[in-house]
């Protein structure tokens, strides 16, 4: 079990993952980056290792809009708070529980879907090359993603704080 820091909050742990992503971290990072700090406290995982682990999942696994970048951190996540060998079948069950809860919170907070292109109303996944946009004032406008990652975050930090009771 994770031991979390005092005054731990949930909403604070959504803005902070929104603030990463709005320094420029994709969006796989910035969640993975509000837990940093509990992750590191608790011996399981650097900033730096998190920076590199979410490296490729921005947009949808690398521009190609498929599961939101945010919702892949969650996913990550899940493997901190309930993690599970290849032969423990009632910890994998677990775990793939916690998933399925987070992934429908996520789809309750997000508009019905996990996947980025639907988020993000794309028609079509994958033909946008893998050169990531230039964060500008006219990106962040037409872009849901701050939200949606600081919903994912919420989440994240919602499971948390029940894992810890």
């Amino acid at each position: 079990m994770l031991r979390l820091p005092d005054h731990f909050d949930p909403e604070e742990r959504g803005a902070r993952a929104r603030d990463y992503f709005l320094q420029g971290f994709n969006c796989c990072q910035a969640v993975l980056l509000a837990f940093a700090d509990v992750l590191e406290s608790n011996g399981q995982a650097s900033e730096e290792l998190l920076k590199t682990i979410g490296s490729g999942f921005g947009g949808g696994f690398a521009r190609l809009r498929e599961v939101c970048g945010s919702f892949s951190a969650c996913t990550m996540m899940a493997g901190f708070l309930s993690p599970a060998g290849p032969s423990d079948m009632e910890a994998r069950t677990a775990n793939y529980a916690l998933v399925q809860e987070m992934a429908t919170a996520f789809r309750e907070r997000n508009g019905g879907s996990i996947v980025c292109g639907e988020l993000l109303g794309l028609r079509e996944k994958g033909q946008e090359g893998p050169a990531p946009s230039e964060r500008t004032a006219e990106y962040y406008k037409k872009r849901p993603c701050p939200e949606i990652i600081r919903n994912a975050a919420t989440i994240v930090a919602e499971k948390m704080k029940e894992a810890a009771r």
